[in-house]
């Protein structure tokens, strides 16, 4: 396992995956422990949602290898807001919910902006400067995920750089692709997975995705590749097969 390289998917309770990657039978409760051990990471989108408590995040590392990580979108009060900058209360209360038990399994946190929210370069900057750089003597890495295509600008790019952040690149029909090659760390969401496809994405699709990785990876970069939304029922296949490409 190449740890400059994890790929996985979103969640891990999805009841179509019940009948297609998680064995026959398998109790619910041991589902984490399963995923854990096909894939190299998680994002975490039920945190964007409600607020956990710091023994469940204890639980999840708890169930999950070694050199297992877990991406957590951070919660939707922080980033859904007409000012982002008014935003220093709920980070920290995010920041503080208990995300320090898992550890080093802790991996980058996801700020998922509203997709009216427009590029406004002072109040993306104000909000930048109130992420935390690190929890208890932990690094910590941030990723904004823009969805308004004003965002697509030398200017957005150079304010992730000069505070350390990256974006999301998004593989999708609905949202803006903007590179993130200002920053060691990729983060990539690819989202088109096709029902009529068993590993969600042509395999040709798949391995110029994982060239572009390796590649990444090769010269010293750091990437997260998680296969969601689309036609979700495929992407455990879609993040196995490119492992396998890897």
């Amino acid at each position: 396992m190449n740890p400059q390289l994890r790929v996985g998917v979103g969640g891990w309770t999805f009841e179509p995956w019940r009948d297609n990657f998680y064995p026959k039978g398998l109790a619910q409760t041991k589902e984490l422990a399963y995923a854990s051990r096909q894939l190299t990471a998680i994002e975490v989108n039920g945190t964007f949602y409600s607020t956990f408590k710091p023994p469940t995040f204890a639980k999840w590392r708890d169930e999950t290898p070694d050199g297992f990580v877990f991406s957590l979108k951070a919660h939707r009060f922080a980033t859904h807001r007409r000012e982002l900058g008014t935003a220093g209360e709920s980070i920290t209360r995010f920041v503080g919910s208990g995300l320090a038990e898992l550890g080093d399994k802790l991996g980058p946190i996801v700020w998922q902006f509203m997709p009216t929210k427009q590029f406004d370069a002072g109040d993306v900057e104000a909000f930048l400067k109130l992420l935390p750089r690190e929890l208890q003597g932990r690094p910590l890495r941030h990723v904004l995920d823009v969805r308004h295509a004003s965002f697509a600008t030398e200017e957005y790019l150079d304010l992730l750089h000069a505070h350390g952040c990256t974006t999301v690149y998004t593989d999708s029909e609905k949202f803006p692709a903007i590179p993130h090659a200002r920053n060691e760390l990729a983060y990539l969401r690819l989202m088109r997975s096709a029902a009529d496809c068993p590993t969600g994405y042509p395999e040709a699709e798949l391995a110029r995705w994982a060239e572009g990785a390796r590649q990444w990876t090769a010269q010293g970069g750091e990437a997260f590749v998680f296969f969601i939304n689309g036609a979700k029922e495929r992407a455990p296949a879609a993040a196995q097969a490119f492992l396998k490409l890897l």
